[in-house]
């Protein structure tokens, strides 16, 4: 009994390589004996490891069984150790899952993936992206990179890097390089304004440190603030609480125009702004706004210009970048989107 107890508790603190290694030659070994024993009766190799493994498992259909001594003492070694065997690997299974699970709830886990969308500090606005993100396109998988200690928003595609978002290695945990694009939101713990903008300033720096080719923007607090963004090449930035104070000044001024603001804030409802692709026989930019308009969208800017309605007659740059609004159905129409 005492050499069977420290069998046992050798075998539990097998690490799992050795541990599958010794399942798979007690199972092929045991079913060779077996064959071996008693060939009139498996009358295949294979027939003696359904018998082995229907024995471990204890199931025991019957259709198979040893009629010789040598046979049945095999079949008692089976059931002595097999069936614990069977049930430790099954142990072990559950434990490796349990363990997985564990780790990707505390954000240890390395993320391996590309053109992904890299949320860092969670907070409600940080939800409210994510939940826009998926509404835009449901295949987007999003990194959430955080200090705290569980995954703040546990579902499909959303996955979780727990550490200090300025440190390069917790950056390349969440494969920083081959991401789509990074979002840098203020972080709500810090009260001080300038705290937060120089937190955000150095996790902004951090990123076009070592991955100037991934789109940044960054939430920030002080409009003052914005030039120092500049300096360390942001692609975007938001100040916060400006777009929610221009929304009401325009909803207080123009009567009914929050809706068109709110459809254009949002790809959950209604029309919005999409990139465009440029068709070769579009030379001006009014070919580009009659073609659209047949189709059901609005040309409104190249770039950030949104003037190009009163210079139609000029030609489309090389580099021009095309934006319309629209429906999504339209949208995929136009740039022929399955």
């Amino acid at each position: 009994m005492h050499f069977l107890l420290r069998l046992s508790m050798k075998l539990v603190k097998m690490k799992n390589t050795a541990l599958a290694i010794g399942f798979i030659a007690f199972v092929l070994s045991a079913s060779t004996f077996a064959y071996m024993i008693e060939p009139e009766t498996f009358e295949t190799w294979f027939n003696s490891l359904y018998f082995v493994l229907t024995t471990m498992a204890t199931v025991g259909y019957g259709d198979y069984s040893p009629s010789t001594f040598p046979g049945k003492v095999l079949t008692i070694f089976i059931y002595v150790f097999g069936i614990g065997l069977l049930s430790l690997v099954i142990g072990k299974i559950i434990d490796a899952v349990a363990d997985f699970n564990r780790r990707r709830e505390a954000g240890r886990l390395r993320y391996q993936g590309k053109n992904h969308v890299i949320i860092v500090n969670w907070s409600k606005k940080a939800q409210y992206a994510i939940e826009e993100i998926l509404s835009t396109d449901p295949n987007i998988e999003v990194v959430i990179i955080d200090e705290i200690d569980k995954h703040p928003y546990d579902k499909p595609k959303i996955h979780f890097i727990s550490g200090d978002p300025s440190s390069i290695d917790i950056l390349e945990q969440a494969d920083i390089k081959n991401a789509r694009s990074a979002i840098v939101f203020a972080d709500a713990r810090i009260d001080e304004p300038s705290l937060v903008d120089g937190k955000s300033l150095l996790l902004a720096s951090t990123i076009e440190s070592i991955a100037p080719k991934v789109h940044t923007t960054v939430e920030i607090m002080m409009e003052k603030h914005i030039q120092n963004f500049k300096h360390v090449k942001v692609n975007d930035f938001v100040l916060s609480h400006d777009a929610v104070s221009r929304l009401a000044v325009r909803s207080a001024l123009n009567e009914g125009s929050l809706d068109i603001f709110t459809q254009l804030l949002s790809r959950q409802k209604g029309a919005d702004v999409y990139h465009v692709t440029i068709r070769p026989e579009w030379k001006t930019y009014e070919d580009a706004f009659f073609a659209l308009i047949k189709q059901g969208a609005t040309l409104v800017s190249n770039k950030s210009d949104m003037t190009i309605n009163t210079k139609l007659n000029e030609p489309i740059p090389t580099d021009a970048k095309l934006f319309a609004i629209c429906d999504v159905e339209v949208y995929k129409k136009i740039n022929n989107v399955v």
